[in-house]
């Protein structure tokens, strides 16, 4: 997690650096006692992405290669809403995937005006484990940042 400590201590207020060290202690003392979850990332082409890789990887997920191998699907798409993105799942999702099987269908929505901050990158991190492992983790971002699909 080298890249999160850097991104940490590039933060000059040192309350806020120590807060959001904190808050990542929280996350990683958690999913160290749990399974990696395997996770699959893919934008509206259905393309795997890996531009969220070390997030989901900070949060006890893993990227899968194979999708019939993932446990979640996370759609993620650059400059896409949640709106935006429950318009055009629907028609990507294939019925035989485990995860479209089990409702493990996340979307997560972009703000193309928040920057990559210390901060943000945090509450990425505490999004990502709420999805990955519900019931362990409630920040409270659910519905606002991203949602849980069902078809």
């Amino acid at each position: 997690m080298s890249f999160l400590n850097e991104l940490i201590n590039s933060e000059n207020d040192e309350i806020l650096r120590e807060e959001l060290q904190d808050r990542i202690d929280i996350v990683t003392h958690k999913i160290k006692f749990m399974d990696k979850v395997p996770v699959v990332c893919l934008d509206t082409f259905n393309m795997q992405s890996l531009v969220l890789a070390d997030e989901i990887n900070a949060a006890g997920g893993i990227l899968e290669t194979e999708i019939l191998g993932a446990v979640y699907i996370i759609y993620y798409q650059q400059g896409k809403t949640l709106n935006d993105l429950m318009r055009e799942v629907p028609a990507l999702l294939d019925p035989n995937w485990s995860a479209v099987k089990n409702g493990r269908i996340i979307l997560l929505n972009d703000d193309p005006n928040k920057l990559r901050t210390p901060a943000n990158v945090v509450m990425l991190i505490e999004d990502f484990a709420e999805m990955l492992h519900p019931g362990f983790f409630i920040f409270g971002y659910e519905g606002d940042k991203w949602i849980r699909f069902g078809v």
